[in-house]
């Protein structure tokens, strides 16, 4: 087993929640890792992204080579078209079709959602709006991420027991909330795929 994900967003969406709880559900699966993220993602609203790798064998770099990426998992559509030429050749893109709108020149959100449409293997889902009937639009990036998950190749159970583990000092309510955000996204990608 082997996957090579790129995670992208801006400052604030949480992907560092995304790429701990992979983490955490990696090692879970005797699976080795290595991440490189870009720092600054305490500034909000700044480009974010980072590179995760898993396999069943030792890895030895955390970078991603060009062309090799299994998957971009993006909590926001523009940030996903930065890293596409990183996607290897029957790769998906996993994203959000919620803009944020933090630059005054932002394309058209037509014109992005069109352009990932034309990929041959796309998700884009309705995180934000998902995870607000769910009752916390801060859930968005567990909803992408469950989104993601037919494509990994793991055991959701272990991803539940990752958000335990990641959240389960904020409380039972928060570690359910995000668990039905993952089971939400889930049940999309599988009604589509």
């Amino acid at each position: 087993m082997k996957k090579d994900i790129i995670l992208a967003g801006v400052g604030g969406q949480g992907i560092l929640s995304i790429a701990a709880i992979i983490g955490t559900a990696a090692i879970g699966a005797d699976l080795y890792l290595k991440q490189a993220e870009v720092h600054g993602m305490s500034q909000r609203g700044g480009d974010v992204h980072s590179n995760l790798r898993l396999s069943d064998k030792p890895v030895a770099s955390d970078l991603i080579p060009q062309g090799h990426a299994d998957m971009i998992i993006a909590i926001e559509p523009m940030e996903s078209l930065r890293y596409v030429s990183m996607l290897a050749e029957n790769a998906w893109l996993i994203t959000n079709s919620t803009p944020h709108v933090n630059i005054k020149n932002y394309p058209e959100l037509h014109d992005i959602l069109t352009e990932i449409s034309a990929l041959p293997q796309h998700i884009i889902i309705d995180a934000d709006n998902i995870a607000k009937d769910l009752g916390s639009k801060r859930a968005a990036n567990m909803v992408i991420l469950g989104a993601a998950l037919p494509f990994l190749d793991m055991d959701i159970k272990l991803f539940h027991d990752a958000i335990k583990t990641i959240f389960g000092r904020k409380g039972d309510d928060v570690v359910q909330m995000n668990i039905d955000a993952l089971k939400a996204g889930w049940d999309f990608t599988i009604s589509k795929t």
